[in-house]
């Protein structure tokens, strides 16, 4: 997909808000301003041009026409890839105006990505609250290391740790800075598809080759998406169809005896320039073959077959769009003991689960009185689990439903949004006292507002009524601050976020994943958690000898009440009970990135500081406290890059992971700070049919593996009767993979 095409889908929102405003205008004071936009002598098509708000976007001969008030005018011309251009003009009353914009190519094509995760879908640059995108570049470059699933995607993020939660099955879920993963909403195109929590198999389900990019929220997000949204939110975008037809074939082997097949389709269903309907399909096929690499007769990468299947269809045309999916996941993963192997305890102890899911999806938007937007969203998901915990089986399935609609209401240097939601969860299992019916209905508001060339302000709050506990009101205010054009600290801008929202307490846990829910006593008497989190980011431009860095500094700071904690039962066999932290659990820290473009060559930095602590429900009294397990306090990387368009790529990595608290680990109670370095290089080949692209990637390269260090399987039943410890680092060692993505 051309970067064309992820801007044109990225800015639907803005376009219908704004291009339609002028239609509130008295004609009798307008004048009609025509712009071409030209790249070395040839049309840009898809360019947004904005006056106010009042926009418009180029044709394929690169022509867009305005209607605009009479007097003075600063017109923006912006298009991804290209850097932005401004033309200053006077307009008079009946008088058409003719002006051509000349656009230069620009490598940093991040900062014109219309973001879709805030419902006033800004550009990334003008949005008070912080947003980051993983870009199509970067998603790209992921599908060529683990077409698969999208957790190193999102694990080489900063910011975002992917946490293995099941050493045995291989299960992980996506903490944000530093807050534990099951508070993190997990979003496709705005949809919870994958249900209110998309559990610990989720993000390694999701092949990323039919996405456009990822939008990143990172902090409590409750005011934009409910209670689920407690840690952040990852937005996963998908590609849109293009004028040209796309046919792409995907190829993937590892050396750990993994394979990948992926095919993406996606057309427009009719004339390329004329018709309003397009689609897209995604059918992948994946298997991996268990791995037991220490030799001690457990797995220490489970095997699994998987399949999965997306189409879409798209409709955009005249102010009205439509957007819809269905999907379907089936995957049966297998771990624990292997063959006629044992457990310590001389019994052999087999796990496995199988995962069935099915979902539909859809997105309307369509303009009423000239300006103002309607928007509906809904979706339904259904969930079914068999798992396996040596003789111990379980099944359970997993109901969401979810409703939407709001209108955006732009108002001069304001746009206004309200809305209503309802959102049903429901969850069966065949293990007692477990089952629960959430409803529930809410109501929000948000306004954004620029007050001044230098400020932007936003102010978003939503009412949640669940039926299972109490009314509660979440709130976030966000403010962006721009620097002055001219003097130190030109180009640079500040954004000030703080928000807070609750969660309703579930039975799954990272250790209760672990064990199953056999093992865990059954809920009683727990109390919503409530969040407040805050973040301050300084982003800009910095001069050095090699070129101009674009430097992004964030402080943030959250803190959890009521958290739920799990703790030993105490029990004659072994059991695991969730309770309310007496306590708060604390996180604040610091990240810093860096990115330098200079020719072909990229090159990006990252550091972060976290420190996190919580209440210690093993040390007894409620003042006893530790570091959150898991959480490392410095983690770095630094990622090279360098890129030939449609020719070659070649890309280095390398990230540093400190040292991490672990817990009920007999073997030690810190872990080792350890050094991941991969290696991709990648080759566009044209051939008859199309362009190939060859690729092979050197994943930890230096073979960092735990079971190098300390044996993964503990020497006597743990707590709940797990028979592993916490992975703190890698548990596959050195792999390399290698395949084709072909497209014809």
């Amino acid at each position: 997909m051309t970067s064309g095409a992820a801007w044109r889908c990225g800015s639907l929102g803005m376009t219908l808000v704004l291009a339609t405003s002028a239609a509130a205008q008295d004609p009798t004071a307008n004048a009609t301003l025509r712009v071409r936009v030209m790249h070395e002598a040839t049309p840009v098509s898809g360019a947004i041009v904005r006056s106010g708000r009042i926009a418009g976007q180029t044709s394929d001969s690169g022509t867009v026409a305005l209607r605009l008030p009479t007097g003075a005018h600063t017109v923006v011309i912006s298009r991804l890839g290209f850097t932005s251009d401004t033309i200053a003009l006077t307009l008079a009353a009946s008088q058409d105006t003719t002006v051509t914009s000349e656009l230069h190519a620009h490598a940093a094509e991040m900062e014109n990505i219309v973001i879709a995760s805030t419902r006033a879908e800004r550009r990334v640059e003008d949005s008070p609250l912080r947003v980051e995108v993983v870009d199509e570049e970067e998603v790209a470059e992921k599908t060529a290391m683990t077409p698969g699933d999208i957790a190193m995607m999102l694990n080489e993020t900063s910011g975002l740790r992917v946490q293995t939660t099941s050493p045995s099955l291989g299960g992980a879920s996506v903490r944000v800075q530093g807050l534990r993963g099951r508070y993190t909403l997990l979003l496709a195109d705005g949809l919870p598809l994958y249900g209110g929590q998309a559990g610990g198999l989720g993000l390694l389900q999701i092949p990323p080759v039919d996405l456009a990019r990822a939008e990143v929220i990172k902090g409590t997000a409750s005011a934009l998406y409910g209670s689920s949204a407690l840690g952040g939110v990852v937005n996963l975008v998908s590609r849109r169809p293009d004028e040209e037809p796309v046919r792409e074939v995907l190829l993937n082997q590892t050396s750990r005896n993994g394979t990948d097949a992926v095919a993406f389709l996606g057309q427009r269903l009719g004339p390329a320039d004329s018709t309003p309907w397009g689609g897209t399909l995604l059918v992948s096929g994946h298997r991996q073959r268990a791995n037991d690499l220490d030799s001690d007769g457990w797995a220490d990468m489970a095997g699994y077959d998987r399949l999965v299947a997306r189409p879409r269809l798209f409709y955009d045309r005249d102010g009205r769009s439509v957007f819809a999916t269905l999907g379907f996941t089936g995957e049966d993963r297998d771990g624990g003991t292997l063959g006629d192997a044992v457990a310590p305890n001389g019994q052999p102890h087999a796990e496995g689960l199988r995962t069935r899911r099915v979902d539909a999806g859809a997105v309307s938007r369509y303009v009423i009185g000239g300006r103002d937007i309607v928007s509906l969203r809904a979706s339904g998901v259904e969930q079914r689990h068999t798992h396996r915990f040596g003789v111990v089986r379980e099944a359970d399935r997993h109901r969401t439903w979810f409703a939407e609609a709001s209108l955006a209401l732009p108002r001069d240097r304001w746009t206004y949004v309200v809305g209503a939601a309802y959102q049903a969860e429901r969850y069966r299992t065949d293990v007692s006292g477990f089952d629960y019916d959430f409803r529930i209905p809410s109501v929000f508001a948000q306004a954004d507002v620029d007050a001044a060339s230098w400020l932007a302000l936003s102010a978003s709050a939503r009412l949640d009524r669940h039926s299972a506990y109490a009314t509660t009101v979440s709130p976030r205010l966000s403010a962006l601050v721009r620097a002055p054009n001219d003097g130190a600290l030109a180009r640079w801008t500040a954004r000030l976020s703080g928000g807070g929202g609750t969660f309703a307490p579930v039975p799954f846990t990272e250790e209760t994943e672990v064990v199953g829910l056999s093992a865990v006593r059954p809920l009683t008497g727990l109390e919503a958690e409530r969040a407040l989190s805050g973040s301050l980011d300084l982003n800009g431009p910095v001069a050095t000898p090699f070129g101009e860095i674009e430097l992004n500094t964030t402080l943030f700071g959250s803190r959890l009440t009521n958290g739920v904690a799990t703790r030993d039962a105490l029990t004659a066999v072994p059991r695991l009970e969730l309770v309310n932290a007496p306590t708060d659990a604390n996180t604040w820290g610091a990240e810093v990135l860096g990115r330098l473009v200079r020719g072909p060559a990229r090159v990006t930095a990252t550091y972060a500081y976290v420190r996190a602590t919580e209440w210690d429900p093993d040390a007894g009294g409620a003042a006893a406290r530790r570091e959150v397990p898991l959480v490392p306090r410095h983690t770095a990387g630094i990622v090279g890059s360098v890129e030939r368009e449609e020719t070659y790529r070649v890309g280095l990595e390398l990230y540093y992971t400190g040292r991490q608290s672990l817990v009920d680990n007999p073997y030690r109670t810190e872990s080792r700070p350890y050094v991941i370095v991969g290696l991709l290089a990648e080759k566009w080949v044209e051939t008859r049919a199309g362009v190939a692209r060859v690729f092979i990637n050197f994943e930890n390269i230096g073979n960092v593996r735990q079971t190098r260090y300390d044996p993964l399987l503990l020497p006597s039943l743990g707590k709940g009767g797990r028979w592993t410890t916490d992975a703190w680092t890698e548990l596959s060692g050195f792999t390399v993979n290698g395949g084709v993505r072909w497209s014809f």
